[in-house]
């Protein structure tokens, strides 16, 4: 099964999660919303309430990829859950993607896979991540993680994704007016 999670914690940023979710969705993949709050409706940094399409559980173990969207305090949330440092790791060790964007690559250098990679983020959090080159580019793929500067390259972000899990993206990035 071809599957995208996005986690969501209370305090996530909308676009960084959302636009992930939409492009992928228009290439007809399966991504799911995983609410990593104990109710499906999760309050993002600006105050919307978004439902998740499902809560955590360890079925998100058979998806492809996981998508680590920033936000405070969302990100914070996320790098402070046990459960998701746990499955950073793991997709990481098994050669899945793991995505971060904007604080959310905090996520990655808790649990320490960026050592010897290279990777971005939202100014400020250089230090946070651990890794072995940060530059400032709005993407870098680097291995098996993605990593985003923030929300004005969600959509930079959500191609890129696309584009690693070997879907066609030219005709959506020419549909969207994004290229």
């Amino acid at each position: 099964m071809k599957r995208v999670s996005i986690l969501l914690a209370t305090g996530f940023e909308e676009i960084e999660a959302l636009a992930p979710l939409d492009v992928l969705r228009r290439l007809n993949y399966d991504v799911e919303l995983i609410s990593m709050t104990n109710s499906y409706y999760v309050k993002s940094s600006h105050g919307v309430d978004i439902k998740a399409d499902k809560l955590f559980d360890l079925e998100i173990m058979n998806s492809n990829a996981v998508v680590i969207p920033g936000g405070l305090p969302g990100a914070t949330n996320l790098r402070d859950d046990d459960r998701v440092i746990s499955l950073v790791k793991k997709f990481f060790n098994d050669n899945k993607l793991v995505a971060a964007i904007c604080a959310g690559p905090i996520v990655l250098g808790k649990a320490n896979i960026l050592e010897g990679l290279e990777a971005t983020s939202y100014p400020g959090f250089e230090e946070a991540l651990k890794c072995k080159e940060y530059r400032e580019d709005k993407v870098i793929v680097s291995k098996n993680v993605i990593t985003s500067r923030g929300p004005a390259t969600a959509f930079d972000f959500a191609f890129a994704i696309a584009k690693y899990l070997g879907l066609d993206i030219s005709k959506l990035e020419e549909g969207m007016l994004f290229k």
